[in-house]
C-alpha cells in the first residue's frame, strides 16, 4: 500500500468513530497504532487525550542546541448528527467529524512517517502535537499547559497547522497570510429582569421583552458606527428566550450572542462597550440587566514572515499553482492561537471540496452533509513536512 492508501484508511477509520471533547480513548489508541515502530519519543495527556510525539533529527548541529519546529493536528468531532450517505459514515448517533479533523490527525501521521524516513536530514527535532478538544473545550492550551511547548526541550522556533474546507476553496488549494487569519470568538449573555404581569395591562408590569429587542438591535449600531470597518467585529445574536405564553408578560428574558473580532485592541473595547450599552437600555426602561462575556478563542495571529514562508514552501514542494493568498481573515476561529501566541508561525487553509460538487452550495464544515476528499491526504502530509525539513535547515 502507498503512503495515500494508508492514510485514507486512517482517516475512514478515524470518521467511523468520532469522538466528543477533551477525552479521545478509540482516536488516541488509533493514532498511537500508526505510529508504532517509527522512532519517536511518544508521551499521553492527563486531562485530555492527546498524543504528543518528539522525532529527534539526526543531522549536523550539537544535540543541546537543537532548534525545533510544531506540527500540530486536531483530533475532536462535533456532536453532529452525519447526513452524509458514504459507506464510511459516523457509526454513532449524534456524532461526526463534520469539520474534518479526522483528515488533520491522518495528515498529520503521514508527516510523521516521511519525517521519521528522512530523520538523518533533520538539523534539529520536530514536536507532533495531536489535540483533542479543538472544538470549544480550549484542548491547545490544556496541552501547552502540560508541556507540548517544551517537549523537545527547546521551545519550537515555528509553529504550523492547517485545516481543511468542504467549500468555497478549490481542492487542493492552499492558502494564508500575515497577520489576524481567523478571528476571536467570545459570548455576550444578557438576562434583562422586569416585573411580570398580565398582557392585556402592560402598565401593571414592567415588560423585558421590548428592552431586550431593542438591545439586540442596538447592538448592531454600536458595531457598525463605533468600529473601523477594516478592523471589523461582527456580532450575532443566535438564542433569545423569554416568556411562555402569549398573554403573560414574564419576568425577564435572555439573549446569547457570538463576538468575533480580528484585533486585541478591538477585542477590549466591545466587551466593555457591548456590555455598557445593555445596561444603559436596560437603565432607561427602569429594568436591571445582567452581563456576562465569555472569554473564548483569541485572534489567531499568522507571523507574517512565517506565512511568507509557508506560502514559499507550498508553491516550491507543491507547485506555483497550489498557493493562493488568503484575501481576508475568516470569521471561524481555532485554538491554534494559543499557540501562535507563544510560538511565531503560520495557518493554512486548504480545499477539500470532493470533485463534482459546487464550490458555491457545497455544504460547509460543520454541517450534517459535509464531505471532504481524501485525495489532499498525501499532499498535506509532504507540506507539513516540508515545511519542518526547510524551516530546521534555516534556524
Amino acid at each position: 500500500m502507498t503512503l495515500q492508501d494508508d492514510l485514507v484508511e486512517l482517516r475512514r477509520a478515524l470518521h467511523r468513530e468520532p469522538e466528543i471533547g477533551l477525552d479521545l480513548p478509540r482516536t488516541q489508541e488509533k493514532v498511537l497504532a500508526a505510529l508504532d515502530g517509527l522512532p519517536l519519543e511518544i508521551t499521553t495527556g492527563e486531562r485530555l487525550s492527546s498524543v504528543t510525539a518528539v522525532l529527534r533529527g539526526g543531522g549536523p548541529g550539537p544535540a543541546d542546541h537543537r532548534p525545533a519546529v510544531l506540527l500540530r493536528a486536531d483530533m475532536d468531532a462535533l456532536p453532529v448528527h452525519e447526513k452524509t450517505d458514504v459507506p464510511y459514515r459516523s457509526r454513532f448517533d449524534g456524532r461526526m467529524h463534520a469539520c474534518g479533523h479526522d483528515l488533520h490527525t491522518a495528515i498529520l501521521v503521514g508527516a510523521a512517517r516521511l519525517l521519521s524516513e528522512r530523520r538523518a536530514d533533520l538539523a534539529g527535532d520536530v514536536v507532533l502535537m495531536f489535540q483533542p478538544g479543538e472544538e470549544g473545550e480550549e484542548g491547545a492550551r490544556l496541552m501547552i499547559e502540560e508541556g507540548v511547548l517544551d517537549a523537545a526541550g527547546a521551545r519550537p522556533v515555528a509553529a504550523y497547522g492547517m485545516h481543511v474546507f468542504s467549500t468555497t476553496i478549490p481542492r487542493g488549494l492552499f492558502l494564508t497570510k500575515g497577520g489576524p487569519v481567523l478571528a476571536a470568538a467570545d459570548t455576550l449573555t444578557v438576562t434583562v429582569r422586569g416585573r411580570g404581569g398580565h398582557g392585556s395591562s402592560p402598565h401593571r408590569a414592567l415588560d423585558p421583552i421590548p428592552a431586550a429587542c431593542e438591545i439586540v438591535t442596538a447592538l448592531q449600531t454600536h458595531v457598525t458606527r463605533g468600529y473601523d470597518v477594516f478592523d471589523p467585529v461582527v456580532v450575532t445574536v443566535g438564542s433569545f428566550h423569554a416568556g411562555t405564553t402569549d398573554n403573560v408578560i414574564p419576568d425577564e428574558a435572555t439573549f446569547e450572542a457570538t463576538v468575533r473580532t480580528f484585533s486585541a485592541g478591538s477585542r477590549d473595547r466591545v466587551r466593555e462597550g457591548l456590555v455598557r450599552l445593555a445596561r444603559g437600555i436596560g437603565e432607561a426602561h427602569g429594568l436591571t440587566v445582567d452581563c456576562t462575556f465569555g472569554i473564548g478563542y483569541p485572534v489567531t495571529v499568522n507571523d507574517d514572515a512565517e506565512a511568507e514562508f509557508a506560502a514559499h514552501t507550498v508553491r516550491e514542494a507543491l507547485g506555483q499553482d497550489r498557493y493562493f493568498p488568503l484575501p481576508t481573515p475568516a470569521t471561524g476561529s481555532e485554538d491554534f492561537s494559543y499557540v501562535l501566541e507563544q510560538v511565531p508561525g503560520a495557518f493554512l487553509v486548504v480545499g477539500a471540496c470532493p470533485p463534482g460538487r459546487d464550490l458555491a452550495t457545497a455544504p460547509a464544515n460543520h454541517s450534517a452533509e459535509a464531505e471532504f476528499d481524501d485525495a489532499i491526504l498525501s499532499d498535506g502530509a509532504t507540506l507539513l513536512t516540508e515545511l519542518a525539513v526547510r524551516r530546521l535547515a534555516r534556524a
